[in-house]
């Protein structure tokens, strides 16, 4: 089936939410696309026991004149027109103008035990719980960086985990920092405070990190490294993450062109959110990490230039530049420190799809050498773990985006058989 959209975003997170919302104020025929059968991204991913948060239950019951795609996997793209794996078969979905609303994934960086079962990111444990994953009565070790350990911490405490502690691996006094130059964003001031008090009484450990987890069929412990030396911890669960990387992976395929002035590459875009290809705009974290404030703001700036109204767009510059500092903000005080890309030693699994230890790695200099040798980045995940975690231990940079962006049925493959270029600007089913 194919359908056209004046305006499709790709991406029902906080910015696609906003982008779509912009757009059909315009009147403009809107399509908004996600993997996840509900709206809210990660941020606001619906959880089984709570309710949603009031600013993610008014941008959902904004969305009235909006066709809500859910469940709608992006399976390759061409500058006009998506094709798309749906629960019943995929569809072509063309566009005049297209937002890319990607998001961000956890980064997780490999140390000895972390692919035992009990072993997640912080935030991957956290949307674990709100999709229901017992965790009640666990006793749950948290670690790795950035206010993600404080969210995750906050929602597996109201699921009913034993939270022991949260290990932040930036020192106390790059924490200290943080925390005073938050003042000039009074309204995250007062969510970080509102986190710590409801917090109380679980340990909050600066210069901290999880050098390795214990057991035999799934993890019994941890090992710490602290200021003062290591100590071994017992636990259920532990949950490690080291924040936010920018999901490029549709952009690039699209031809869009990328900042790679670090190992995790973020989306180009001008001062208005257009990236250099025609048509094709971006916003929130796929533009670099921000947050929250900056997805919304950003996703209605690129809303209204796929609308094509420029000065509504303008007009929240001044918001858009005030927030994207207090991502700048983030990225200064929690940078990572270099022990942490030291704790993978040769035989520590690196690609956990595939079971590639880090020392079958040895003399490549490129991931798609080291794909063809050793399947390394070739499972499910498409080396969205292992990938991102190699290019932040300084190996080889991510590779290049390929068909399919995520896997898929072998009957939707098989029908991109004769999508071409030019069908799909002529707009012709494969």
């Amino acid at each position: 089936m194919r359908e056209h959209y004046d305006v499709l975003v790709a991406g029902a997170g906080p910015a696609g939410l906003a982008a779509a919302q912009a757009a059909v104020s315009h009147g403009a025929r809107v399509g908004l696309l996600d993997m996840q059968a509900r709206p809210g991204g990660q941020v606001w991913r619906h959880d089984v026991r709570l309710p949603a948060a009031p600013a993610a239950r008014q941008a959902i019951e904004a969305l009235q004149g909006v066709k809500l795609l859910a469940r709608h996997s992006v399976v390759t793209a061409e500058p006009s027109a998506l094709r798309v794996e749906t629960p019943t078969g995929s569809d072509l979905l063309s566009f005049g103008s297209l937002v890319l609303a990607t998001g961000a994934r956890e980064l997780l960086l490999p140390f000895p035990g972390w692919t035992l079962p009990g072993v997640t990111g912080a935030g991957g444990l956290q949307a674990l719980a709100k999709q229901g994953w017992p965790v009640a009565g666990k006793r749950v070790v948290i670690g790795g960086s950035g206010p993600l350990l404080l969210a995750a911490a906050d929602t597996l405490r109201k699921h009913g985990a034993h939270v022991l502690g949260m290990h932040e691996q930036a020192s106390a006094a790059t924490v200290r920092s943080f925390a005073w130059q938050l003042r000039r964003w009074p309204a995250r001031a007062a969510q970080a405070a509102g986190l710590r008090l409801r917090l109380a009484g679980v340990p909050y450990r600066c210069g901290s990190f999880v050098r390795e987890a214990i057991g035999g069929d799934a993890v019994r412990g941890a090992v710490i490294e602290t200021p003062h030396g290591t100590r071994q911890v017992e636990c259920d669960l532990l949950a490690v993450g080291y924040g936010l990387v920018p999901n490029t992976e549709l952009a690039a395929l699209l031809g869009c062109a990328l900042d790679e002035a670090d190992a995790h590459p973020r989306v180009r875009v001008d001062a208005l959110l257009r990236t250099s290809v025609a048509n094709i705009h971006a916003a929130g974290e796929a533009c670099g990490i921000g947050g929250l404030a900056v997805a919304r703001i950003e996703g209605a700036m690129a809303g209204h230039m796929a609308a094509g109204d420029v000065a509504a767009a303008s007009a929240l510059l001044p918001r858009r530049d005030r927030e994207r500092r207090f991502g700048a903000l983030l990225a200064r005080h929690f940078t990572l420190d270099p022990r942490l890309r030291e704790l993978a030693d040769e035989r520590t699994l690196v690609c956990r799809c595939e079971d590639v230890a880090l020392g079958a790695l040895a003399g490549y200099d490129d991931a798609r050498a080291a794909k063809l040798a050793t399947r390394c980045g070739m499972g499910a995940c498409q080396g969205r773990i292992c990938g991102t975690a190699l290019a932040e231990l300084g190996r080889f940079p991510r590779g290049g985006a390929r068909p399919p962006i995520f896997p898929a049925r072998l009957a939707t493959l098989a029908g991109l058989a004769d999508f071409s270029p030019d069908d799909a600007r002529r707009g012709n089913r494969p």
